[in-house]
């Protein structure tokens, strides 16, 4: 599916998907996730460099063929694309203090949001490979770094979601804020990012979950994740940050931020307690300044960033399969819509409306 341009539908069309050089990996997508981030560069950040591109960042699917050097991969293995790679060798790669890397699109093109080199053409033009991945498309090209090889038994039209949602919700939660047993936690926002947010909450220990949207039809399902109360900003005439601060004696423990919204940051921030409360911004964006009193710092709170939950990325995703298979983490329950690639448009907008958690679109036959 082609997005051309900015602001428009995506497009059914055929391309050119070449074969993989060395270091690459040729990977039929079978399922994909539509996660918000599509939707950021499409209606939101809508930078002119960054079209025509293949959109999708959250699939899984089989590899189809390896380039010269690929080693540790074959045709037929289960594998999930990664947005963020792992190269292993870098700086970055090399601290346990952070799951970047320096190799990939990531290093310095986070404003167009794909690499400028790409293995895909259709009417002879040059299309950019969103994220590096591209899972709105039958077959992609990626580099090994960026590839990781999961358990054959895995269903892919679920772990998909690990390729960001999930995974992105749950590490901030258990990676990045720490939760402790026994604490009290707000999550900002109940997409499927927010949701996996919960559950890194409950299964991190903690005794409260306060879950906070407009949208009060979220609340059954944030239950389902862990989630204690709910709270709707609508249903009062003061800052959720107060609210919060008279529900919980001071301030949560933790808060999480899932919106991507600098308002919303700015009142997680607010919303922690003084002395030791963590806020997390988790949701995506890079439009806005964010902006906070220096007092609610200098008063001991953390103000932390999160990107894809904190998980090094080849090392983190086949061991949350593992946990998947091993129920330890819930996939299924985030799954409101199964659509075709054809039915992307639809897709795109049930999120835009908040009538779903996560669609899933089938692209190719297993």
């Amino acid at each position: 599916m082609m997005a051309w341009e900015p602001s428009k539908p995506l497009v059914m069309e055929e391309i050119e998907v070449a074969p993989p050089q060395a270091h690459e990996i040729r990977i039929k997508i079978v399922a994909t996730g539509v996660c918000h981030t599509d939707l950021y560069h499409l209606f939101e950040g809508k930078h002119k460099d960054g079209f025509p591109c293949v959109l999708g960042h959250e699939g899984a699917g089989i590899v189809e063929s390896v380039g010269s050097e690929v080693t540790k991969f074959n045709p037929g293995d289960k594998v999930i694309p990664l947005f963020i790679s792992q190269c292993g060798q870098c700086r970055f790669c090399k601290s346990p203090k952070t799951n970047l890397c320096e190799k990939g699109w990531a290093s310095e093109r986070y404003d167009v949001m794909s690499e400028s080199d790409t293995r895909f053409t259709c009417k002879g033009k040059k299309v950019l490979q969103f994220m590096g991945t591209s899972t709105f498309s039958e077959y992609t090209v990626v580099n090994e770094i960026a590839v990781a090889k999961i358990h054959p038994s895995a269903p892919l039209d679920k772990v998909c979601l690990l390729g960001c949602g999930v995974a992105t919700g749950y590490g901030a939660a258990l990676n990045t804020a720490k939760v402790e047993p026994g604490s009290t936690c707000a999550v900002f926002g109940l997409g499927a990012v927010g949701l996996a947010a919960v559950m890194g909450c409950k299964n991190a220990g903690a005794k409260r979950i306060i879950a906070i949207d407009i949208n009060p039809t979220k609340y059954e399902k944030a239950k389902v994740f862990g989630a204690t109360e709910f709270v709707n900003p609508k249903d009062h005439n003061k800052p959720i940050s107060q609210v919060l601060h008279e529900m919980t004696n001071g301030g949560v423990d933790f808060s999480l931020e899932c919106v991507g919204s600098v308002a919303v940051m700015r009142s997680a921030l607010e919303s922690c307690v003084k002395g030791w409360g963590v806020s997390v911004l988790v949701g995506w964006t890079d439009m806005d300044d964010f902006a906070a009193r220096p007092i609610q710092l200098i008063a001991g709170r953390t103000w932390k960033g999160s990107l894809f939950g904190g998980f090094k990325s080849k090392d983190g995703v086949p061991k949350l399969v593992n946990e998947y298979l091993e129920k330890k983490v819930k996939l299924d329950e985030f799954v409101t819509h199964n659509m075709t690639l054809a039915q992307v448009n639809d897709a795109i907008q049930l999120m835009k409306t908040g009538d779903c958690i996560r669609s899933v679109l089938s692209v190719a036959l297993q």
